[in-house]
Parts: C-alpha cells; sequence; structure tokens
C-alpha cells in the first residue's frame, strides 16, 4: 500500500489556469528540521529507491553506464525500447554484476595506445583508466600523462603503478582515510585474489557515506526497461523480465489511446505469468498522459504508475508542432490526485531543468520525477564524447519521437513503410548537449539536485517526500517573479 497524501494547498485561490514550473513558487513553513540530511528522499511510488530520480528511457541518455551510477547513488535507469532484447538482457547482467558501492573501472590492456585509452577514459566521470593483467591491476593512466606522448603510444609506457589498494571490504570512510594519508585520488579495490572490483575516489566515499543504492531483492543495482505498444506487446514485455528488468515501462507519446489499453493488458498477463514461475513482482508503469481520465483509464488496464508529460522535453516538438500538451505543473498535480484514487502513483516526466522543477515536481504529488536531456549531457550518457569548435565538450541528443529515433524503431519494415514514418516527426534530430565543466558526471547533477530537493522539504518542515507533499504550499507567480529570483553572476 503507497501512503496517501493530502491535495496541495496554494498560498492563495486554487488558480484557474494550467501552470508549469516557473509559474510556481514554494512558501517556506515553521520548521523543526535541523539539517537536510535529516530528509529521507526514499520515492513513493511502490518502488521505494532511495532517491526518487529516474534516468529516461532515451536512447541517448540510458544504457549499462547510466543505469549503474543511478542505481548506486540510489535512482533507477530505464532502458529505451528501441534496443534488442538480448543487449538490453546482457547490459542488465553486467549492471546486476557490478559492485553496488565501488565504481566500475575503466580497464586497458599494457599494450592499448592512448588514442584507445583517452576516448575510453571519457565515458567514466572519475578520469582514470586502470591497467590490468590476468584481471589484476598493475597500474593507472590518466589524462595529464598522455599530454606529452603522441596517441600511438601504450599504456605501459605511460602508467603510473604507485597505486592505492585496498580491499574489497573496506568501507568508505576507510577509503576516504587511505587516500587523505597517500595523498592520492583514486583507490582500486581488489577480492581476496587481488583481482580488480572496483574503483573509488574521494568524493566517491564522501556519496556512499550520503547515498544508499537502490538494491533489488538479491542485493543487486535496479534497472527498469521500456517496451512500446506496437509489435508483440507480451513477448517484448517477457523478454525484459527475464531479462532482469526490475520495472517494465509500457511507454508511447500518446498514452490515452486503444492500443495503450490492450497493451496493458498484455503486459499485465505477462508480467503475472512472470511472477507466478519466478516468484518476483515487477511494477508496471504506463504513459504518457496528462489527464485525470488519462490516468484512471491507464490504472484501470492493469499499470501500477503513470508517467505523465506530453511536450514538455527539451527534445520534444509536439507542443509547437500539435499544439497538443499542458503545462507539467498541472499535469502532474491532477495526474498525482487521480492516481492516489486508486492508491497508485505518477512519475513526472519531462520538463526539469533546474532543481526546484524536482521539488516542484514532488510536491506536486509526483511520486518520482524523470530526466532525460539535462542527463544527455554527462559523461555517463551513451552517446561518445565530442568537442566542438571552441574546445567544448558535448554529446549529441535527440528526441524519441524524431526522425532519428523512428528509423531506428522501424528498421525492419520495408523501405517504403521506413520512409512513410519518417515523414511525421515530432521531436528534434540532434541537439548539442553540452557538458557542464562544474557538473559533468550525472552524480554531479544528483548533488545538486538532491540537494535543492533537501533544502527544499526543510523549509517546508518535511522528513519525507510524504510529508513534503502534504506539507507544501504553492504559490503563483508572474514571469518578472521568476526572472528575480535567478542568480546575478556579474553586478547590474
Amino acid at each position: 500500500m503507497l501512503e496517501h497524501t493530502c491535495l496541495v494547498r496554494f498560498l492563495n485561490d486554487r488558480p484557474s489556469k494550467d501552470l508549469t514550473y516557473s509559474d510556481v513558487f514554494l512558501a517556506p513553513r515553521r520548521s523543526s528540521i535541523a539539517s537536510r540530511l535529516d530528509v529521507d528522499l526514499t520515492s513513493t511510488d511502490g518502488l521505494a529507491t532511495p532517491l526518487p530520480i529516474v534516468a529516461a528511457n532515451m536512447t541517448a541518455v540510458s544504457g549499462r553506464r547510466m543505469a549503474e551510477t543511478m542505481a548506486r547513488r540510489g535512482g533507477i535507469a530505464i532502458y529505451p525500447q528501441d534496443i534488442p532484447s538480448q543487449v538490453v538482457a546482457a547490459s542488465i547482467a553486467t549492471v546486476k554484476s557490478a559492485h553496488p558501492i565501488f565504481d566500475t573501472a575503466i580497464t586497458v590492456s599494457l599494450d592499448m595506445t592512448m588514442g584507445e585509452t583517452l576516448a575510453l577514459i571519457a565515458k567514466r566521470a572519475h578520469g582514470v583508466a586502470v591497467v590490468i593483467e590476468d584481471g589484476k591491476p598493475l597500474g593507472i593512466v590518466t589524462p595529464q600523462a598522455a599530454l606529452e606522448v603522441d596517441r600511438f603510444t601504450q599504456a605501459r609506457d605511460v602508467m603510473t603503478s604507485d597505486l592505492t589498494i585496498v580491499p574489497d571490504t573496506t568501507s568508505p570512510k576507510d577509503v576516504f582515510d587511505a587516500l587523505a594519508a597517500s595523498h592520492q585520488k583514486f583507490a582500486i579495490a581488489v577480492d581476496s585474489d587481488g583481482r580488480l572490483v572496483g574503483i573509488m575516489t574521494a568524493k566517491g566515499a564522501l556519496r556512499s557515506a550520503i547515498y544508499s543504492p537502490a538494491l533489488d531483492p538479491n542485493g543487486r543495482l535496479r534497472a527498469g526497461v521500456a517496451i512500446g505498444i506496437n509489435g508483440d506487446v507480451a513477448a517484448k514485455a517477457r523478454a525484459a523480465l527475464t531479462g532482469g528488468a526490475d520495472v517494465l515501462v509500457v511507454d508511447t507519446a500518446h498514452g490515452h489511446q486503444e492500443r495503450m489499453l490492450a497493451a496493458l493488458a498484455l503486459a499485465r498477463q505477462a508480467r503475472d505469468d512472470f511472477a507466478a514461475a519466478a516468484g518476483r513482482h515487477v511494477l508496471i508503469v504506463a504513459g504518457n498522459v496528462v489527464t485525470a481520465e488519462g490516468t484512471r483509464d491507464l490504472l484501470e488496464a492493469g499499470a501500477d504508475i503513470i508517467k505523465v508529460g506530453v511536450g514538455p522535453g527539451a527534445m520534444c516538438t509536439t507542443r509547437m508542432q500539435t499544439g497538443v500538451g499542458r503545462p507539467q505543473f498541472s499535469a502532474v498535480l491532477e495526474c498525482a490526485e487521480a492516481a492516489r484514487e486508486h492508491d497508485k502513483a505518477v512519475w513526472a516526466d519531462g520538463g526539469v531543468r533546474h532543481p526546484r522543477d524536482v521539488a516542484l515536481a514532488l510536491a506536486a504529488g509526483a511520486g518520482s520525477v524523470m530526466i532525460g536531456s539535462w542527463f544527455a549531457g554527462t559523461h555517463e550518457s551513451t552517446g561518445d564524447q565530442l568537442i566542438d569548435h571552441d574546445g567544448r565538450a558535448y554529446k549529441e541528443s535527440f528526441g524519441m519521437a524524431s526522425a532519428r529515433a523512428v528509423r531506428s524503431r522501424t528498421k525492419d519494415q520495408s523501405a517504403f513503410d521506413r520512409a512513410r514514418a519518417a515523414l511525421f516527426e515530432e521531436g528534434i534530430s540532434t541537439s548539442r548537449m553540452y557538458l557542464d565543466p562544474q557538473r559533468p558526471g550525472v552524480e554531479d547533477l544528483l548533488d545538486w539536485i538532491t540537494s535543492g530537493v533537501r533544502s527544499s522539504a526543510t523549509y517546508a518542515g518535511a522528513r519525507t517526500l510524504v510529508e513534503f507533499a502534504e506539507r507544501a504550499v504553492i504559490g503563483v507567480q508572474s514571469g518578472s517573479g521568476f526572472e528575480e529570483g535567478r542568480p546575478v553572476a556579474t553586478s547590474w
């Protein structure tokens, strides 16, 4: 059973027009919370992840690295529907085998070139590659070590063997102390046979004391899988479940349609059959919708969680192209209220660009908040890191209804059918998502987001997200009121 929360209270009369996140603010209340770390951020969506953040099922966002990192910090990532089921299963198996505390290391062989090594290092936020032989660490390579050598130089010639090696049973605090004593940036964790298990930085040790990993009943990292509403839905659902999915997302841009209801019935039956055979019950998420009616219909068809949002995403052109959609704060508010009638929850999907937006979505009643484009410009997203003419690092992102995504989704159709489908594009096919030099990793963004959400809860006097939704008081502001709240980088 989910815990019920009361309806959001407005500072003045409930507005008659729909609102998005920049239209509203949280009013402070009397609080007895002494520290933001006293706030429990466990999601209220039935998954009970330690962090109410979901990495979106976008091809440019969620893959193995994102899934590992999100789960290690308490959230969850959803694999996109366009990836072959066997590839997803293999990737989830890798995630499940990863250590829940130590970060997965980038590994290279002694004879790997610097060109190859540097390309790999960019895929992880810790910025180092571990040189291994027979699974045992021999040294590390950093980008700084490769500055004055050519790209064909081998790792053996630039690596340093001055390592801080710790047993994989070492606590994060002890890792931090060991790094402080050795004045090094990285600790290499090994098992009892001396084989590499993972890596931890001093900042990673601190994060491990703040975040709890999202684990399945067997103590392994969690991940979810999205499926569409076309094709053999039951087979796709079975493949995702047998592949290790901890949550199943039945996903389409227009969730309030007959095909979604039929797909949900098939997915629910596949889920129930799997639960009976494997003894593991998996929740089903469905969407996207923006109305109470749509929420109720999907819940009655078998969904456990409803994904809310049509058109708020940075890659989505639906509203400008079709006029369809709804301001996201009001959509989340109404759908969350409808879901509570069924003792269910919603995910707020899209439209968050600042930590305040995440807090407002949770205050509106969202059980978790799904983030896409914001996470696309991080080390852990799936794309290759590229450099523009000014030397700025970026990754390419694209909408899941764009021509680029549609080409991938329809690859098994005839050339004529694929060409016809490509005419109906509702998303940006390519966009540069620049890595923030201050927050280039998804963990950096999670630090920023959760710091803001925790502080919001303390202002409301709430120790849990259930209390936050109960105690939050929402005010409506003008555009200039929103601008007033922006920090100013230079004097005026």
